[in-house]
């Protein structure tokens, strides 16, 4: 009898994570940052996630464990960003189909996620008309219950929340991603859109920040004595 190989678990190349994020989405949400993205639209606060060589590889099942230990942590909802997710569509077609597999069993099991909308929104820089004429990226995003769509412009600053700049878009897919983002379509925030989180010899900043944002934060940590090197959104 033939011996027929076994296939390799899928990898996928990731900046980070990290649960809870409350600034990517309703609710507190595990986020997942992919590495590597093709697009560089000028001004992006995450440069670092711009060399597909950079991060680290990780397997979709190690994530998907970090996806089940936020729903017994109560998660309301994944978020994956970037870098550019669709960069890498096989493998976050295996992470997101595993997520909504994922989800449907804590729901099923009773406990934390029982009887709550918790939902899968997913970033890209692409237009909606180029995941859809992309086969593998079309295949990607079945499986998310919302995008977030369109390339960072820096000059078209907005206060939408959860998107950077005027023209991005939130596209509901599932029943579930409108019940989650109708009301959040059109709506607007006046506040801070950072959520500030210490590291190990680090800070880092999760969120989509107002335009100016970032340059006040700056000003603010100088007058205390504090100043940044590395900071992601320079060059």
């Amino acid at each position: 009898m033939e011996n027929v190989p076994e296939r390799a678990e899928p990898t996928i190349r990731i900046s980070q994570t990290h649960f809870p994020v409350e600034t990517l989405g309703p609710g507190r949400r595990l986020a997942i940052w992919s590495q590597g993205c093709g697009l560089a639209c000028a001004g992006c606060m995450s440069r670092h996630t711009w060399d597909p060589r950079g991060g680290a590889s990780r397997t979709v099942s190690s994530l998907l464990g970090l996806w089940r230990a936020a729903l017994a942590r109560g998660a309301d909802g994944l978020t994956v960003s970037g870098g550019e997710p669709l960069d890498q569509p096989a493998a976050l077609e295996a992470l997101l189909a595993g997520a909504v597999r994922a989800r449907a069993e804590a729901v099923a099991s009773g406990g934390p996620a029982a009887g709550r909308e918790i939902d899968i929104l997913l970033y890209t820089g692409y237009e909606e008309d180029e995941v859809e004429r992309d086969a593998a990226r079309s295949a990607a995003v079945r499986h998310a219950d919302a995008l977030v769509t369109g390339r960072f412009r820096v000059a078209e600053p907005t206060a939408l929340v959860w998107r950077g700049s005027a023209n991005q878009h939130i596209q509901p897919r599932t029943a579930r991603g409108w019940a989650r983002y109708q009301e959040h379509l059109a709506r607007t925030e006046s506040g801070p859109r950072l959520q500030v989180v210490e590291g190990e010899g680090d800070v880092r900043l999760y969120g989509v920040p107002r335009r100016g944002e970032l340059v006040e934060l700056e000003r603010r940590l100088r007058r205390a004595g504090i100043a940044l090197t590395g900071a992601s959104w320079r060059p």
